[in-house]
């Protein structure tokens, strides 16, 4: 089964040296926005160059309050957001995740 729904992918490239209190600035991104409840972020490098692209794809609303978090954080870096049409795989249709859980 899966289900489908109109999200937005926030794109925010940083320095993989850039710092925020005392750790990485990618790190601290990450964590802001799982403390938001960002469903999820990743964290890759596009190319050998030292920029890093930490991804997250949401509902419109919970990605509008991470670009809040990255205005309240000061950050150094580009971020883009584009709308995307997500698709979620799952086998309970109970509960929308794999295996019931």
């Amino acid at each position: 089964m899966k289900n489908q729904t109109k999200a937005k992918m926030l794109r925010v490239y940083v320095g993989e040296f850039d710092q925020m209190n005392g750790g990485p600035l990618y790190a601290a991104l990450v964590a802001r926005f799982m403390e938001i409840g960002v469903a999820g972020a990743t964290v890759l490098r596009p190319s050998s160059g030292t920029r890093l692209l930490v991804e997250a794809v949401d509902i419109p609303d919970r990605i509008d309050i991470a670009l809040a978090a990255l205005d309240d954080m000061g950050i150094d870096g580009l971020a883009t957001v584009q709308d995307v049409t997500a698709i979620r795989y799952f086998k309970d249709p109970k509960c929308g995740r794999e295996g019931g859980k």
